[in-house]
């Protein structure tokens, strides 16, 4: 229902986004990283009922568990209220997702245009640290360009630690250029 939404929301709000765009940013938005996100915004882990081992190994902010739960919520929603009290609910997190996710995921396309616009290497990302709880694990990222570190940023995956070195080089960039 989450999927059904959203596409719709999408396909409504960028009519002439190309498929694979629409096809990426649907994915984000629906992903188990982007649910636990919100879940947490709604403090959602403080009302999980969760067995002893659970709780011991910090599940109140187990990713997995965020996006299932705030699955629930919705389905929840659905039963108590049908598919209009669903989009009500879902349709706003949808756009702010849909727009932070264009503007992240983005981010390593237009910087590797960037560079190779200048006669550049393509930028390296360089995985340089992990730390934190197996539940809860937070990624270290270098992004090098042309054979130096440009930019550092972490994230709950890699991918979303890539994601932020490579807004975090462009804004470097931006500022060094004056653009």
């Amino acid at each position: 229902m989450l999927g059904l939404i959203a596409a719709d929301c999408l396909f409504r709000d960028l009519p002439v986004a190309p498929e694979g765009d629409l096809s990426r940013v649907k994915s984000h938005v629906v992903s188990a990283e982007a649910l636990a996100q919100r879940a947490r915004l709604l403090e959602l882990g403080s009302a999980l009922r969760l067995g002893r081992g659970e709780e011991r190994s910090g599940g109140r902010d187990k990713q997995s568990l965020l996006a299932c739960a705030l699955e629930a919520v919705i389905g929840a929603v659905f039963l108590d209220g049908g598919l209009d009290a669903v989009r009500n609910v879902v349709e706003p997190w949808v756009e702010a997702d849909a727009t932070e996710s264009a503007d992240a995921s983005d981010a390593k396309s237009r910087l590797q245009e960037l560079l190779q616009g200048q006669g550049l290497d393509p930028p390296e990302y360089r995985h340089v640290g992990r730390e934190g709880p197996d539940h809860d694990p937070v990624f270290h990222v270098e992004c090098r360009i042309d054979g130096r570190t440009a930019a550092s940023a972490c994230g709950h995956s890699k991918k979303a630690a890539e994601r932020s070195a490579a807004q975090e080089a462009l804004a470097t960039l931006h500022e060094v250029s004056g653009a």
